[in-house]
């Protein structure tokens, strides 16, 4: 296998993932136990590719870089989808924020 499927996984993941978490946000007036009835089912998909993902990830990262990994591609897929999902504007200051976020994937890869 290749050390992009767990990447591959993460995204697909992350995507089901902000949909458990925020794609009800546009949905207010839905009773919430539907609400969190339908997060944890699209959440239960979520896992099937998360658990996966690090179980292979393993063999080409350690858990530390694995967890960046993640958070980078959530933070990304998060910013797609508010931009296109909850019309939301992205700011000048979160695109500072994304690049201090990509330091910390420099620091977590370089070889000291």
């Amino acid at each position: 296998m290749s050390f992009t499927l767990p990447i591959i996984l993460l995204v697909i993941s992350n995507i089901f993932m902000t949909f458990a978490w925020y794609g009800h946000l546009r949905y207010k007036s839905t009773a919430l136990p539907i609400v969190i009835v339908v997060s944890w089912l699209i959440a239960f998909v979520e896992y099937c590719f998360q658990v996966p993902a690090n179980r292979i990830g393993s063999s080409y990262y350690t858990a530390t870089q694995l967890k960046i990994i993640q958070e980078v591609i959530s933070l990304s897929v998060f910013a797609v989808f508010s931009v296109l999902y909850l019309k939301e504007s992205f700011r000048w200051n979160y695109l500072v924020s994304f690049a201090f976020i990509l330091g910390a994937v420099f620091f977590a890869f370089k070889k000291w």
